[in-house]
Parts: C-alpha cells; sequence; structure tokens
C-alpha cells in the first residue's frame, strides 16, 4: 500500500481535503500534517518541512502531496530538506518526469493554479509510478552528491 504525507498552507485546506480523500479512495495510507482550516495560522514552510522531515524518517518509503496557492513556496521550501526531491506538477507529461526521470518524492499543487479534477488526474497518475535505474541514474546520483555537499 502507498504511503502519503500531506499538507497546505491555510488558504487551500479544500484542496488538500479533496486530494487527501482521493488518495483514500486509491486505498493509500495518508498522513495530514495541516493545515486543518483557514483560521489556522502556520506559514508553508512550517508545514512542508514537516511533511518532509516525516517522509525522511520513513526510510522515503512516504511520498508527499503539498498544497499552496501556487504550489512553488511548498516546492521551494521542500526542496531545502535533504533527500527531497520535489517538483510543481501543473501537468501529467511534468508529474511523470519528477519520479521518472529525477526520482521525486514530493509533488506540489497551486490550488490557484488548477483545480481539483486536474491535481487528481495528475496525483492519480504520479502515485502510480515508479523510478527506474537507466539513463536518469547519473544525473540522480549528481544531485544527491549535490545535496550532499552543500546540506551538511
Amino acid at each position: 500500500m502507498r504511503k502519503f504525507v500531506i499538507g497546505c498552507d491555510n488558504a487551500v485546506v479544500e484542496m488538500k481535503d479533496t486530494l487527501k480523500a482521493f488518495l483514500q479512495k486509491q486505498g493509500a495510507e495518508v498522513e495530514d500534517v495541516g493545515c486543518f482550516s483557514s483560521d489556522d495560522p502556520t506559514n508553508y514552510p512550517t508545514i512542508a518541512e514537516k511533511a518532509c522531515n516525516l517522509i525522511a524518517e520513513s526510510g522515503f518509503e512516504k511520498r508527499g502531496v503539498l498544497v499552496c496557492g501556487t504550489g512553488i513556496g511548498m516546492c521551494m521550501t521542500a526542496n531545502k530538506c535533504k533527500g527531497i526531491r520535489a517538483a510543481v506538477g501543473h501537468d501529467i507529461f511534468s508529474a511523470r518526469r519528477s519520479i521518472l526521470s529525477n526520482d521525486g518524492n514530493v509533488i506540489c499543487f497551486g490550488a490557484r493554479v488548477i483545480g481539483p479534477e486536474l491535481a487528481k488526474a495528475i496525483l492519480g497518475e504520479w502515485m502510480t509510478l515508479e523510478y527506474m535505474d537507466g539513463p536518469s541514474t547519473p544525473k540522480v546520483q549528481e544531485i544527491i552528491a549535490l545535496e550532499e555537499r552543500n546540506m551538511r
């Protein structure tokens, strides 16, 4: 069974809840790290860090789904966490490539950029993919080496 950590900022709780329900309907285990209401003052960097820490603590068995207004802030924050390779996934091709070419483990959505139905379609594809050793492996290894040099 696939395991996910999901989180959002307070502006897009409805989108997060929609994606959480979608994942659960697909049989996935989902850990929700908030925000849980539009009144929650927690900023997205705190949510992204919490989600990414849980992913790392799982030995990267869990993947992440992060939502904010554009997806960009969550993505930038997630990529500051060791072992995380996050991408904004506003189209199926990019979402696929985030895993197939880059061994991504977090997808970020912008609720002010795409609607919930498109986000579910993209997530439905993304959640089924697995990275396989191949032509992209040297590039992924280079990303990991860069991370090791810069994230002590």
